[in-house]
């Protein structure tokens, strides 16, 4: 069966699959550096996939609304039709990353409560940070929408966390984007080690930190493997 690509991103294409859903396909390829950095891991969307499935629906039995409605195929999501809106929204449990270089602040060092910060999607601009008012003369969301998302990341952040502490392992980040179903923000895209930071109690990087510090692609992919076999052993 044949369907109309609507568009195509880094790692995933979407297909038009009827009036109110769309399919997500997911791609092997893994990037860094705002695209600067691609490479081919072989079965990689496969996995992304998985991992976003059985996290979309931990999100979901919660009462937490995502985009997801089921799985086309082993690598192609059947997913609400959202208007995505192009803001990246990160939740830190644990310093690492991007906030180390910005602030004054160390590497491990905890946030409790957790920090919830917005992105803008632009790979020409490195993603710069936004906060309401920036938000609010873009257009992106009101105040009120983003007083909103952030309890969502909150509340999602319960769940994954939980989830990733019954795996063993450490949830130091996450993104998550939003898109509008109607006039409600919902959670669309994907939750996988390609928007999250997870270690374990030893410091071992489990996501794609691994490839962003240059390690082997068959490290990569046997990390990502490893990670969802054992989630599939708590969800």
């Amino acid at each position: 069966m044949e369907f109309t690509k609507l568009g195509e991103g880094k790692t995933k294409e979407v297909y038009s699959f009827d009036e109110q859903h769309v399919l997500l396909k997911f791609k092997d390829t893994v990037t860094a550096g705002d695209g600067a950095k691609v490479d081919v891991i072989k079965d990689k969307g496969v996995i992304n996939a998985q991992t976003s499935a059985l996290f979309f629906r931990a999100l979901e039995r919660e009462g937490i609304k995502t985009h997801y409605v089921g799985m086309y195929d082993e690598r192609t999501m059947i997913a609400k039709r959202l208007k995505m809106v192009p803001v990246e929204v990160v939740l830190r449990n644990l310093a690492t990353g991007s906030i180390v270089k910005r602030l004054p602040i160390k590497e491990g060092e905890v946030f409790d409560p957790p920090i919830v910060e917005f992105f803008l999607k632009d790979d020409a601009r490195h993603d710069p940070m936004l906060n309401y008012h920036h938000m609010e003369f873009l257009k992106l969301m009101t105040r009120k929408e983003a007083e909103q998302v952030e309890e969502v990341m909150v509340r999602a952040n319960k769940v994954l966390k939980g989830l990733v502490e019954r795996m063993g392992l450490v949830l130091y980040d996450f993104k998550l984007e939003f898109g509008r179903l109607g006039d409600e923000l919902i959670i669309g895209d994907e939750i996988s080690l390609d928007s999250m930071r997870v270690r374990d109690r030893e410091g071992r990087i489990y996501d794609k930190d691994l490839y962003r510090k240059g390690q082997p692609l068959e490290v990569v992919a046997s990390s990502y493997a490893e990670f969802l076999e054992r989630l599939k052993r708590v969800v």
